[in-house]
């Protein structure tokens, strides 16, 4: 089969949920969504990383939900009438398991759809967050979008690899 142009370009078109973080437009593959709720607060677990703000009773289903501006290395996020908490479903394991969690934004803005031609390289120098967290950077209407990495920003060994440190740094605290 053969593909014309157009038709070729349409295919590398992705959809991606935009949502702002302290005054920057971020956004999410779309595919990776699984819904959008407000946010009305979390039930905080002890010796849990920062950027970690608790979990959620999501039809039955307990969901850790994560705050994005923490974990950016920023102050959390003020919670507004606008806050969210947008489900995703990420990989957790070598053997393909799938785990949903939580990221709390500032607010929900759109899905675009972005093609792939207009989607730029992460910066190797001066994001303000980590290179490893962005997929690429899209132009749209004026307004630079910073597409995350979900895989990296939302990766389970190294969240776990926090809660470790925290656990081990309050025993300390706590021993001494």
């Amino acid at each position: 089969m053969v593909m014309t142009h157009s038709a070729a370009a349409a295919a590398e078109q992705r959809q991606y949920l935009t949502f702002m973080l302290g005054g920057e437009m971020f956004s999410l593959d779309i595919l990776c969504i699984k819904e959008i709720i407000w946010y009305a607060g979390v039930t905080e677990v002890p010796m849990m990383p920062a950027c970690i703000r608790g979990v959620i009773n999501l039809r039955g289903a307990v969901v850790p939900v994560m705050d994005l501006s923490n974990r950016f290395g920023k102050p959390s996020t003020p919670q507004s009438k606008s806050t969210c908490i947008v489900i995703t479903e990420v990989a957790s394991g070598p053997g393909g398991e799938r785990q949903n969690m939580g990221v709390v934004v500032d607010a929900v803005q759109a899905v675009l759809e972005i093609p792939a031609s207009e989607i730029e390289p992460p910066p190797t120098f001066g994001a303000k967050i980590r290179s490893d967290f962005i997929e690429g950077i899209a132009k749209v209407n004026g307004k630079f979008v910073i597409l995350l990495n979900v895989q990296q920003v939302l990766s389970r060994s190294e969240i776990g690899a926090m809660g470790q440190a925290a656990a081990a740094a309050e025993a300390g605290l706590v021993a001494a």
